[in-house]
Formats: C-alpha cells, structure tokens, sequence
C-alpha cells in the first residue's frame, strides 16, 4: 500500500473518530493519486477552519436541528389535518316519510270521495216525464211545459241576458240538447207600465236574445220559435215592484216532444 493510501484512510478514520473536527473530504483528493504536498496542505487547512469556527459549527448544527424539528412538526400537522378531513363524515339527507297516521287520516277522505255520487243531471227519460200539459193554449193549439226548462228574468226596460240569468240557459241547453226531437217556442213577456205597441216589440226582443244564446250553447235554432205577448199576461197580477220584477221574463214552452 502507498503512502498515499495509507494517509487517506487515517484522515478518513480520524473523521469519523474524532466528529468534533467534521472533517470533509474533498471531492478532488477522493479514490485518485495526487500530489502528496497538496494533499497534506488541504488537510491541514481543513483541520485549522474547523478548529477556528468551533462555535459556528456548533450553531450551524443547531439551526439544522431546529430546521429538522420544524420540517417533522409541519409534516405531522399536515398528517392530522389529512386525517381529519378524510374522518368527517358526510351528510345524509333523510327523508321523512309519511306517518302511518297520516295515511290512515287521508284514507277515510279519499274513501268518502269514491263513495260521494256525482251531481246526476236531469236525463231524457226524466225531462220527459216533467212535461205537462199547459193550461192555456198557445197560438197553435196545445202546448206543454216542464218545470226543468227554467225562466230568466229582465232588467226594467232592458233585454239583456243577466250573468245570473246565464248558468239557468245554461241548463236549459243541455236538456234541450239530450232530446234532439223536442221542439220549443220562448215567449218573451213585459211588466204594465208603458204603451201595448212598446212592450210587445220589447217582449220580442227578450225572447229573440233568449234563442240567440241557446243556439250559442249548442242548440239547433230550426228548434226553436219565438213569440212576445208583451204585457197581456202577466205571471202576477200586481201592481207593485216585486210583481213586476216577476212579470220581466222569457218562458220557454214546449211545441212538440
């Protein structure tokens, strides 16, 4: 072995013996041949810089303890936080569902509901036997009436259809409509007050407005005639407000059935 060899491994044994120095080998000197001179003189002027620098070193190994420390805590606390966040469970939406109680109070009422019978309207067969005879014979001989083909009333000195006068026409039509065979004559009638001549023309606009919305509703017009009697036969005979408010009116009348 070479001297140079054997100088090699004593620095190399001394640095690790004796660590206060920290000795570092130079990259240079390291595994090759060199001079014999360089080598002494780079040693040797390692050891005095550490010998001389003592309590940097010291601090420099310090600061690097206190650097390691703040490394580990910052990992751990990004260890707990990552176990945290991973550990919160999440929300659940839960939906109620209807109690049993509930249910039970909603099905008496949707039983009622199947149980309840619609609103039955008036048939053919029932609309025929409502209609009579009328006592008095009209212009072309006997005619009938049915209490289910209603009357609607006037305004004084009007003849328009009233909004409260429109769900009875409305009736009106839809049995007029189930028996397609009946054929039918509105009378348009007036209250006292005023000339013969003026009420019968206002008697036959009541009735021709009365046919005009039925035949709205549907209803054939070739089925329906009208007539105006004016103030010749009131439905009251009295001469005050409520008697004429009665005697405004179109009456419907059956021809043929």
């Amino acid at each position: 072995m070479s001297w140079w060899n054997i100088v090699f491994h004593k620095a190399k044994s001394a640095q690790g013996f004796a660590g206060k120095f920290m000795i570092d080998w130079p990259e240079e000197f390291e595994g090759k041949k060199h001079d014999r001179s360089k080598l002494h003189d780079s040693m040797q002027e390692k050891i005095n810089v550490n010998g001389l620098n003592e309590k940097e070193r010291q601090n420099h190994f310090k600061r690097r303890s206190t650097m390691g420390k703040k490394i580990v805590s910052s990992l751990v606390l990004m260890l707990c936080l990552g176990l945290i966040m991973a550990g919160c469970p999440k929300k659940t939406v839960v939906k109620e569902e209807p109690s049993v109680k509930e249910e039970a109070s909603a099905k008496p009422g949707a039983e009622q509901t199947k149980g309840m019978k619609p609103k039955e309207e008036p048939g053919a067969k029932e609309f025929e036997k409502s209609v009579v005879a009328k006592k008095e014979p009209g212009i072309e001989g006997v005619v009938f009436e049915s209490k289910l083909l209603k009357d609607i009333h006037f305004d004084f000195d009007k003849y328009n259809i009233r909004p409260a006068d429109e769900g009875v026409l409305n009736e009106n039509a839809a049995l007029l409509k189930r028996d397609p065979k009946v054929k039918v004559q509105i009378e348009g009638h007036c209250d006292e007050r005023g000339t013969i001549e003026y009420n019968l023309a206002l008697g036959e606009r009541r009735a021709n407005a009365t046919k005009k919305y039925l035949v709205s509703l549907g209803v054939s017009a070739d089925r329906i005639s009208t007539i105006s009697y004016g103030k010749e036969k009131p439905l009251d005979p009295g001469h005050n407000e409520e008697a004429w408010a009665k005697n405004r009116r179109a009456h419907t009348v059956i021809l043929s059935k």
